[in-house]
């Protein structure tokens, strides 16, 4: 007997890492399809460490519903999301990509949390925008910067559907569909912003 969500979750991620970047977007109906068996089969629950483990790190945006530029899946642009729960902290990251990527990148940071629900599975995720604006490349201990405050009029939030060591989906509540693979070629505490003192 074949095991039908373990050749669904391949067949996925092999599209979400088709080169160049974006080419996932020709795929949108099967893209879709296999979405809905993962959410079915494997429906992720935030209620345990291992799963706040599990988020924690540097994901890529490789397929997403939405039509706004800022959530395009392009060869040219990396689309990063570095959440770290374990600290309250999202920051969402649109930089160049290739060799030019650790120069300089516009991002938008945020406090996330877990809420926890009435039912299980637990999966939805708040976040609340604070500032966002230019990062620029390192410098020694530092980084380049030019940040603003968000003014975040509405309550935003994410539900986190399918989560594993690879793969993360996600839906917006502005209906949104998101797939996201994990990077783990890149490190979270390099790409967060630094608090400030």
């Amino acid at each position: 007997m074949t095991n039908a969500p373990g050749q669904h979750r391949e067949e996925l991620l092999h599209l979400l890492w088709l080169e160049p970047r974006g080419a996932a977007n020709l795929q949108g109906a099967r893209i879709r399809e296999l979405i809905r068996s993962l959410e079915q089969s494997q429906p992720a629950d935030l209620a345990t460490p291992e799963a706040l483990a599990a988020l924690e790190g540097v994901w890529e945006l490789r397929w997403s519903s939405s039509r706004q530029p800022y959530l395009a899946v392009a060869p040219w642009l990396e689309n990063l999301q570095c959440l770290a729960p374990s600290q309250g902290r999202g920051m969402n990251l649109l930089r160049p990509s290739g060799p030019f990527g650790a120069l300089a990148g516009i991002a938008v940071e945020a406090s996330i949390a877990v809420v926890a629900a009435e039912q299980s599975p637990t999966q939805r995720v708040q976040v609340r925008f604070r500032r966002g604006g230019w990062l620029g490349p390192s410098l020694g201990a530092g980084r380049l910067q030019w940040l603003r405050s968000v003014d975040q009029s509405f309550p935003a939030w994410l539900d986190i559907t399918v989560l594993d060591a690879d793969l993360r989906i996600c839906r917006g509540n502005a209906g949104t569909l998101f797939a996201l693979t994990r990077r783990p070629d890149l490190n979270l505490v390099d790409l967060l912003i630094h608090p400030r003192p």
